[in-house]
């Protein structure tokens, strides 16, 4: 059996090992995307205006005049001096073509007290440049770059998750091989009177990295002694890998059938057909004012952060967060209340901490995959990880390619 899962992790970590080395290097600047993009972008993500704020409804205003080929499905609430409020916008059908315009850019950058807009950028650009390089390298994360085709957007994030879920098995194919090999029971009794090794000191070798024994032994070293250390990293890594990107098909059903669970509108309406859109019959301010309301019903403390229209669900996604640190204490800070942008009606709401164990199980997959459950500790220990995750990867493949060619006759050191 051992020699079965020695074939396994071989062929599945080489099939893994590209993919590996990206979503890990990636994940590991991402645990400072907003730092990194704030220095790379400060002459668009921070403003010069000192005063008064207007409104994120006036600023929309501003955006939409600016451009009146687009519209907006995201803005801006909690808003604050010298920091841009930031607006996703859609394009509107073009009368001519019976199309919709065609953009250069999908977000735009406005200064709160000014309303001048301080710059645009498309997150969705498959090409790569300063002003999005942190969008960019998300979607490279998350999704591979993958583009729309077969009417889904979707396809980059199943198969990321699909691969999440091998390499979840994968590690613990892993974990059987650095054990010791198991001996006959008369053997080992023979072995331990006579002043044998005991399995956990047998196994203490795996733990250990022989940084003078030469160069292969250092690689193989690396490869088993470093995965062991970070093992239980990793499972945590894959497994909300797997449960974030096939969450709506695959993590949410079978989670609602094996616990109770609260669901919401996002688990219990169906998305409009892809590249429809959803035309609401209220506006944003009059979602922002019954959001609040229920808000404050709920004791939620934080203020009104963003909201959100996607046409592809008949409801509006307002949040609640401090401005100052949206994933909030423990990567739990982020609160929403989901209006109905037909009726105005309220659907349900998200609050951290709150509902079944499930729910909070559920509500915590994004907080332990960044890190942030930790803290400043965890987005570093992520980075660490992320880049170990790398290594191992490189190391595994130079395992393989060493004993390919030991093989093929050549001569490998022992």
């Amino acid at each position: 059996m051992r020699a079965l899962w020695a074939v396994v992790h071989r062929w599945v970590g080489l099939f893994l090992a590209a993919f590996l080395i990206m979503a890990g290097l990636t994940g590991a600047v991402l645990s400072w995307d907003h730092e990194i993009d704030d220095w790379l972008n400060a002459d668009m993500l921070h403003t010069p205006g000192r005063g008064q704020l207007q409104t994120p409804l006036q600023l929309a205003q501003a955006v939409q005049a600016a451009d009146p080929r687009v519209e907006i499905s995201y803005m801006s609430l909690g808003l604050r001096e010298g920091e841009a409020a930031s607006f996703l916008v859609r394009p509107l059908m073009d009368q001519g073509t019976g199309k919709p315009h065609v953009l250069s850019y999908n977000t735009v950058f406005v200064d709160p007290v000014t309303g001048a807009i301080t710059g645009h950028r498309d997150s969705k650009s498959l090409a790569l440049s300063w002003r999005n390089l942190m969008p960019w390298l998300r979607h490279l994360h998350e999704s591979l770059l993958s583009p729309t085709f077969a009417g889904s957007d979707r396809w980059g994030y199943w198969f990321m998750g699909g691969l999440a879920l091998l390499w979840l098995a994968d590690s613990f194919w892993a974990l059987v091989l650095t054990l010791p090999v198991k001996r006959k029971g008369g053997a080992l009794a023979r072995s331990q009177k006579a002043g044998g090794k005991s399995w956990w000191s047998r196994w203490l070798p795996s733990w250990r990295i022989r940084w003078g024994a030469g160069a292969y032994k250092l690689n193989f070293d690396l490869h088993r002694a470093g995965a062991l250390w970070i093992w239980g990293v990793i499972v945590v890594v894959a497994f909300t890998s797997f449960s974030i990107n096939l969450y709506r098909e695959v993590f949410y059903p079978v989670m609602s059938k094996i616990s109770t669970t609260t669901p919401g509108p996002y688990e219990t309406l169906k998305p409009a057909p892809f590249g429809s859109y959803i035309e609401p019959q209220i506006g944003f301010a009059e979602a922002i004012g019954i959001a609040r309301k229920e808000a404050m019903r709920l004791g939620i403390k934080t203020e009104a952060g963003g909201i959100w229209y996607g046409g592809d669900f008949p409801f509006y996604n307002v949040s609640f967060f401090d401005p100052d640190d949206e994933t909030g204490a423990m990567g739990m800070g982020l609160s929403n209340v989901y209006v109905s942008s037909e009726s105005g009606e309220v659907l349900g709401s998200y609050r951290p901490w709150h509902g079944t164990g499930a729910d909070v199980f559920v509500q915590l997959q994004l907080p332990l995959h960044s890190g942030r459950i930790l803290g400043t500790f965890g987005r570093v220990l992520m980075s660490l990880v992320g880049v170990m995750v790398a290594m191992l990867s490189i190391t595994g493949v130079v395992i393989w390619w060493r004993k390919r060619r030991a093989r093929r006759g050549q001569l490998v050191t022992p």
